[in-house]
């Protein structure tokens, strides 16, 4: 089922529209990094020091394996909002039903090669015995979710995709709101440690899969063919294009991780002490992310419209107003964490020695929201048009920049080093995406 929409009969992109589709999903965002915080503030009081750790090299490995399937909110969010735009239910349907497919395989194979990953993962990224014990602990018993997960993502990004971000919102705060109350209950309550913090996110993960897929159910289009029907198997070339945009969105992704990872590798080298405050510090990248992500949201969603009626001026003013707008966010985030960053990191461990290292390095947070920025925003934007070669493409360039910087610059500033080579392989995310941006819009006429 098609209906033909052109740009007059959508509503005018404006700061309003904007900010109606930010707000809700930078809440909604902002609930992973305030529950990523919870889980770190409950391993450092632990009395184990190792805990922290274990749960940082945990949490990296779940970056690689379960939010390195990230593509498929990010792919599921480019072609629904585009078919949203064109008004075709059906093809907005068998892009979900595809992804929801896509993402159950994905999680059992996951499962099934738990063991060989974390194995690879933690000879990878170092750290002491005891650190690795925990995080073997924290893995095991969160990974047993991964399918759920996994389908959390397409629903995700079904409901950005169609600008039901008050649903969004909602959702992701019943998984948050019952990922730490399992964290109190299972930590606290039962005595578990880092497997309880692990199982806590496991739970919150299945109680949001049997939610979303509810919404979906209750969203479902009618008088389209069956969801399940044989053409949806046997359209070759929609396989192929949702394969291609995963390739690339998961390429993409592992490089972007792959940054990270090798981040967290350079603070274990250095020591369980500036581990564990590189992870600290990595809190307040993490809040600033999600904050800036819900306006990437938005101009994915903006974008994906605009690509769907062919509108060049409207996607140009989607743009505008959302990068209008992650800047004084960004700038905002800059100011906390000047005046509160040390109050903040008082607030996640009481370990002494952990403060006075990650005191030191804390200017490095304060510059990163407004560095970051302009690769967040153009993220959205080349994710919202499905251009994901280009995205692809962009990251491998800036991987190697980090790659050299991480060569040269931590043997003569040590771990300061580390931290200026992350900000310009941030930096560069921005300068690589904006070079692209022209020729995207001289495909659309106005």
């Amino acid at each position: 089922m098609t209906i033909q929409l052109t740009a007059s009969s959508l509503p005018p992109v404006t700061h309003r529209r904007v900010l109606g589709l930010a707000l809700p999903m930078a809440l909604a965002n902002l609930t992973q990094p305030l529950l990523a915080a919870v889980d770190t503030a409950m391993a450092g009081h632990l009395p184990q020091l190792a805990a922290l750790g274990g749960v940082a090299l945990g949490g990296v490995f779940f970056n690689f394996v379960l939010w390195g399937f990230g593509f498929l909110r990010m792919g599921t969010t480019g072609l629904v909002a585009q078919a949203h735009g064109a008004g075709d239910a059906l093809a907005l349907r068998d892009a979900v039903v595809r992804a929801l497919l896509l993402a159950l395989g994905l999680g059992v194979l996951v499962i099934a090669l738990r063991g060989p990953l974390l194995a690879l993962a933690l000879h990878l990224l170092g750290g002491s015995a005891a650190v690795q014990d925990a995080a073997r602990a924290y893995v095991h018993t969160r990974i047993w979710s991964a399918p759920m997960a996994l389908a959390n993502y397409v629903v995700l990004g079904y409901l950005i995709g169609v600008q039901r971000v008050r649903l969004a919102l909602a959702l992701q705060l019943l998984i948050n709101l019952a990922n730490v109350a399992a964290v109190f209950a299972l930590v606290r309550g039962s005595g578990l440690g880092v497997a309880g913090i692990g199982a806590a996110t496991a739970i919150a993960d299945a109680l949001g899969c049997v939610s979303g897929l509810m919404l979906l159910w209750q969203q479902r289009p009618h008088g389209v063919a069956p969801a399940l029907r044989p053409a949806l198997w046997r359209d070759g070339a929609a396989w192929r294009r949702l394969a291609a945009l995963n390739r690339d969105l998961f390429l993409r992704t592992m490089l972007l991780l792959g940054a990270f990872g090798w981040f967290a590798h350079a603070g274990a080298k250095a020591g369980e002490i500036t581990l564990a405050a590189n992870a600290l510090l990595l809190n307040f990248q993490t809040f600033m992310a999600y904050g800036l992500d819900g306006l990437a949201h938005a101009v994915e969603a903006l974008t994906g419209e605009a690509i769907g009626v062919r509108d060049r001026s409207r996607l140009v003013v989607a743009i505008r107003l959302s990068v209008l707008w992650a800047l004084v966010l960004a700038l905002i985030f800059s100011a906390v964490y000047a005046l509160a960053g040390a109050d903040i990191i008082d607030l996640l461990t009481d370990q002494a020695a952990v403060r006075a290292m990650t005191l030191r390095y804390l200017p490095w947070a304060v510059l990163t929201p407004v560095i970051s920025v302009w690769g967040f925003m153009l993220d959205g934007v080349f994710i919202g048009a499905t251009r994901t070669h280009t995205l692809m493409r962009c990251m491998a360039i800036c991987v190697a920049a980090l790659a050299l910087g991480m060569l040269t610059l931590p043997p003569l500033w040590g771990n300061h080093g580390v931290w200026l080579a992350l900000m310009l392989f941030m930096a560069l995310r921005g300068v690589t995406l904006a070079t692209q941006l022209p020729r995207l819009l001289r495909t659309l006429r106005q």
